[in-house]
Formats: C-alpha cells, structure tokens, sequence
C-alpha cells in the first residue's frame, strides 16, 4: 500500500511509515514489534528500507533505546497527523454503526469545564468506554464550522453559522463563602457590611460573562476594600474553600461543594443561559448525541436535585 510521493520522486510505504511510527512512539524495536505482531529483525530491516530510501538517519541507536534524530521528528510529526486522521475517519464511520466510538473535542469554560463538567465525566466513560474525550478549558469562542471542535458549551448563544444551537440551563452568579470563614468573620446582613469582608471574584480584564461582571461592578460601587482576583471561577472557588473570603461564583458549584453557604441570598445576578452548540454536518453523530444526551440527563439531575435542595 503506498503511502505518498515526496518532492524528490520517492515513494514511501504506509506499512514503513506505519512501523517507523510504531517505533519512534515506544522508542524501542522490541516494544514496537511486540505491538505490531513482529520480530524486531523484521522491524529493523523496515526501518532501515525507509532509512535508505529518504537517504537519511531517522534514530540515534544507543543502549538504552531509540532517539528521533532532527530528520525523524519531522517525519514523526506527519505521521503522527496522519495517525489522528485516520482514527478521526475511522471513528466517524463507525458513527454510522449502533456503537460509539472515538475521539470528541469538547471546548467550554475553564469554570464550567473543570467545575461541572469534568466531575460527571465517568459517568458517560462508564457507558461509552471506546470514547475519547478531548477536553478544551478556554475562554476563546472556537470556531466550530471550521472544526476547532466538535461540540461547546457556552455562556451564551453562539452566533457562527451553520451550527445546531440548544439551550440547555440558566446559570445565576451568587455569594458564597465557607462555614470556618463566616464563623471566624460573621455573616454580613447587607451590602454595606461588605466593607469588613475580602470580595473574591474573577479580575476585570478577565474574559466573562455579562452578567457575572455587572454584579461585581455592583458590588465594588460598595467601596469593597479587600480584593482578590482570579482569571477563571475555579481559582475563585479554591479561594473561598481556603477560607479567604466571600466569593462571586456560579450557582452550580453548591451540588458538588454543598458545605458552601450562601451570603447574601437576595444578590444575584440576572440568567446566563448556557448552549450546547456543534456544527450542522455533525447532525448524525452517534458521539455528538451520546455527549448530548449525557450532559441533558445530568442537568436533569441537577434541576431535580436543586429544587429538592429548596423544597427542603
């Protein structure tokens, strides 16, 4: 099977560059032929063809292993592409089958992502183990219709063409702080008692949601003398479980931190609403709709759980 023609006229073998792949990957001929259902000569004699047909040295053998030479990180650099894109076609195939299977790029928040989302992620590995989940925690909108990813979750509607779009929860920005904190500084009864409490929440040049910043804004017009500020809500968390002070944080923090207390409970920020988005061409995707359907069941969950929490 042949693979490709480079600039000089060479024709390289898939099964070469398969077996170089295999190697420079373990770093070992034993560990790669093992891997690949062959003895090590016969590895050897592969990796020497390719050798002599690109006209250059792809390994530094010493006695501890195998090196990629300067010449050998190139070339593991393509067949690596190649690897990825293969199992991307291999896997939107088998998306066609009952099974799902493969990788999926997700991009949300770096709160929502490392807070709420990665949390229940065993549950959708316990049913769908051939899964492999590529999570991408940025502020940075990707651009799903030139495939950055294949499914986000966002703090607001996306507004790139071509995608399906569904809302999926509405998110309020409250004040939460830990029981050793309110204990050894009291639990202010109005705004203006702020003023004896550090305020945590993310910085200003900091990417946010709307309504999260208008309620800091809100609350620093209270001349709040003690501030600290961290760049995504799961810095400002860690500093409220430190006990440092009252934090701004998304309400979904309280199913899985229900030690936080609320401070406050009358301030609060208007909904942000929260989208699933991924591009139109992903309609029929086995791993898409599995990732749907999972995160939906979840907050499902969590809206069952929440009103219970407020019943009770």
């Amino acid at each position: 099977m042949r693979a490709f023609s480079g600039r000089q006229g060479f024709i390289m073998d898939w099964d070469k560059l398969r077996i170089f792949h295999a190697v420079a990957d373990a770093g070992s001929l034993t560990h790669a032929g093992e891997s690949l259902h062959l003895s090590q000569s016969a590895v050897s004699r592969q990796i020497r063809a390719l050798e002599v047909s690109l006209n250059t040295t792809l390994f530094h053998r010493h006695a501890r292993g195998l090196i990629l030479t300067e010449q050998g990180e190139l070339l593991f650099d393509a067949t690596s592409a190649m690897s990825r894109r293969l199992e991307t076609a291999e896997a939107r195939i088998r998306d066609s089958k009952e099974e799902v299977f493969g990788e999926l790029r997700v991009t949300t928040t770096t709160g929502f992502g490392s807070l709420w989302l990665a949390p229940r992620l065993p549950k959708l590995y316990e049913k769908f183990p051939d899964l492999k989940i590529d999570l991408m925690l940025e502020e940075r909108v990707l651009d799903l219709p030139m495939r950055e990813a294949d499914v986000a979750i966002r703090m607001k509607e996306p507004s790139q063409a071509d995608l399906i779009r569904r809302k999926i929860m509405a998110v309020k920005m409250r004040l939460y702080a830990s029981p050793h904190y309110l204990s050894a500084h009291g639990v202010p009864e109005d705004l203006a008692q702020l003023k004896t409490h550090r305020l945590i929440s993310q910085s200003a040049n900091a990417t946010q949601v709307s309504a999260g910043a208008q309620l800091v804004q809100e609350l620093l017009a209270h001349d709040v003398p003690f501030l600290l500020t961290v760049n995504n809500y799961f810095g400002v968390l860690q500093a409220v479980l430190a006990n440092l002070g009252i934090g701004v944080l998304p309400d979904y923090v309280t199913q899985d931190f229900p030690e936080l207390q609320r401070v406050l409970p009358d301030i609060e920020s208007n909904d942000v609403p929260v989208f699933l988005a991924f591009p139109e061409e992903l309609r029929q995707s086995r791993r898409i709709a599995a990732f749907r359907d999972f995160v939906t069941e979840e907050i499902i969950a969590y809206r069952k759980k929440l009103k219970a929490g407020v019943a009770a």
